[in-house]
């Protein structure tokens, strides 16, 4: 395995492929493994069977570290995000996506703490999250070693992974007969391979965890208001909640309402299609809000420059490019736009559908008295008249030419 390695820190989720990499990376490498495991939202997943930092331990872990970040997640991360509005292909709201840099960046402060010479992850060699995890390894530390088992071990299935994790007396929480993956945090959860392989093929209803089906939902809308300011939510129904728990109390509302089911194809950035189906109530809920305050208070030509880098930035975040200078100079302007974002939308929940029916802001661009199809004295229609000669002349121009 060429050079020898000592210690070595494992992203570890406590799921089928991190647990079996665990007993791997020592069998293999003979060397420590510190398993870290970071507190996004996972919820009941962090302290399923039997304790996550116990059956670490029952593994081989001489150490192991689990950290809150579920604030610094939304506050840092997940808003930012927001603030740009950023949809993957046009129905992605990038939850796994958003999460790795963050996992990664605090594995890496770990690895400097322990003295650590290699870090290693769970993603395939087919997936995104190899590429997102080792950019930000790179990122903090050049000279990093990075294992990534799927790239070079002998297992060639998660059914091979299953027989090894039985063998070796390592529970885990995936069957041979319901083999798809989920990742959860507290921005969504997604599912993906298994059954779900066949794009024609619907998924199971007993497969969601956030959401209620929308047939099942209240047959009575449910109305929200969330205030922003500076392009941020800071406040429910008139209270204010730090980052973490409003986007809590959002997705227990929203997913009562159907809201955020997402099933799509989509493009991997190593260049094959995926299918993935996605569960975001309140992250779906937030971007409609944005976009309700937005309305009303950027100026047209900022918002329609800010949508042209929407696919850009979307494109950046799911490709694992969160720490690069080029996402970052986008941020800065998209920042920028952000400080006339203040207000409070009204949003109307009902069975799957999320609707922005009112939006107000002391920043408002809004004037009832120009926009108005009555009687006013603010716009002389006789005006328009000019404005669209003015905006015809290349037109008249390009059909003289044809004429002749």
């Amino acid at each position: 395995m060429g050079e020898k390695i000592k210690k070595i820190v494992l992203a570890y989720s406590g799921g089928l492929d991190t647990s079996v990499i665990l007993k791997w990376l020592i069998e293999t490498y003979q060397a420590e493994v510190i398993a870290f495991a970071a507190d996004l939202g996972q919820g009941e997943e962090l302290s399923a069977l039997g304790g996550l930092r116990e059956k670490a331990l029952a593994t081989g872990a001489s150490k192991v570290y689990i950290e809150d970040l579920k604030e610094e997640f939304v506050r840092d991360f997940i808003f930012p995000m927001l603030r740009a509005n950023a949809i993957y292909e046009s129905s992605y709201l990038l939850g796994t996506s958003i999460a790795r840099p963050l996992i990664a960046k605090a594995q890496m402060e770990i690895a400097g703490k322990e003295g650590a010479d290699a870090v290693s992850h769970g993603a395939t060699g087919k997936g995104n999250d190899q590429v997102r995890f080792e950019l930000t390894y790179y990122t903090f530390n050049p000279g990093i070693k990075i294992i990534a088992p799927w790239r070079i071990w002998e297992f060639r299935s998660r059914k091979e992974l299953v027989d090894y994790a039985r063998k070796k007396g390592i529970p885990v929480p995936v069957t041979v007969e319901k083999p798809y993956s989920s990742d959860r945090n507290l921005f969504h959860i997604s599912f993906e391979g298994g059954i779900l392989e066949d794009p024609w093929l619907e998924p199971k209803e007993d497969m969601f965890l956030l959401s209620v089906s929308p047939e099942k939902a209240p047959d009575k809308p449910c109305y929200v208001e969330i205030e922003y300011e500076g392009g941020n939510p800071v406040a429910l129904n008139g209270k204010r909640m730090s980052p973490a728990t409003l986007l809590a109390e959002l997705n227990r509302i929203g997913g009562k309402n159907g809201i955020g089911r997402v099933d799509v194809v989509e493009n991997r950035y190593v260049g094959m299609k995926s299918r993935g189906v996605y569960e975001t109530p309140g992250g779906t809920i937030l971007h409609s809000a944005h976009r309700a305050v937005e309305s009303i208070t950027l100026d047209r030509e900022v918002m329609h420059i800010k949508d042209t880098l929407l696919p850009r930035y979307a494109e950046l975040v799911y490709y694992g490019y969160w720490f690069s200078p080029e996402r970052n100079m986008i941020q800065t302007a998209i920042d920028e736009s952000q400080k006339v974002v203040n207000g409070i939308a009204r949003l109307k929940l009902y069975k799957g559908n999320c609707l922005a029916v009112g939006r107000k802001s002391p920043n408002s661009l809004y004037r009832p008295d120009f926009a108005t199809f009555e009687e006013d004295r603010v716009y002389d229609q006789r005006d328009a008249e000019g404005f669209i000669r003015l905006n015809a002349l290349r037109l008249r121009i390009q059909s003289l030419l044809k004429g002749r």
